[in-house]
């Protein structure tokens, strides 16, 4: 089992590391996808771009994966709002994720509780 742990580490890692990378190379992507009631878009795509990059690097540091671990379970609930948004808002005529077929926005929503555990299992 804990080879499994050491060697899925990887993948949330990276999934993390290149979310972080897709914040500034596909701003306009999660600019859309925050909701409107959520201040300072601009700003708030750029500082979790930049915590979501941190944290999934430190995930990899055994001596700082416990608190990123810790980071990345708060990270993913804070912006899960901004994935219900994108689900409401698709199939209609100004969806939050343009060209995202509405099943897949859908899919992201159990997806979420899915990463939560898995970044949760380094907590421990």
């Amino acid at each position: 089992m804990q080879l499994a742990k050491t060697l899925l580490k990887w993948p949330l890692a990276l999934l993390f590391v290149v979310s972080s990378v897709a914040h500034f190379t596909k701003r306009d992507f999660y600019m859309r996808l925050m909701p409107p009631y959520v201040p300072l878009h601009s700003e708030a795509v750029a500082v979790s771009g930049v915590i979501e990059g941190v944290l999934g690097l430190l995930l990899l540091i055994p001596r700082t994966q416990r608190m990123a671990a810790w980071g990345l379970v708060v990270t993913l609930i804070a912006i899960f709002p901004a994935n219900i948004h994108g689900a409401l808002t698709a199939g209609t005529p100004d969806p939050a994720m343009p060209g995202v077929p509405i099943e897949i926005a859908w899919l992201r929503l159990p997806v979420q509780p899915i990463l939560v555990a898995w970044a949760y299992w380094y907590t421990r």
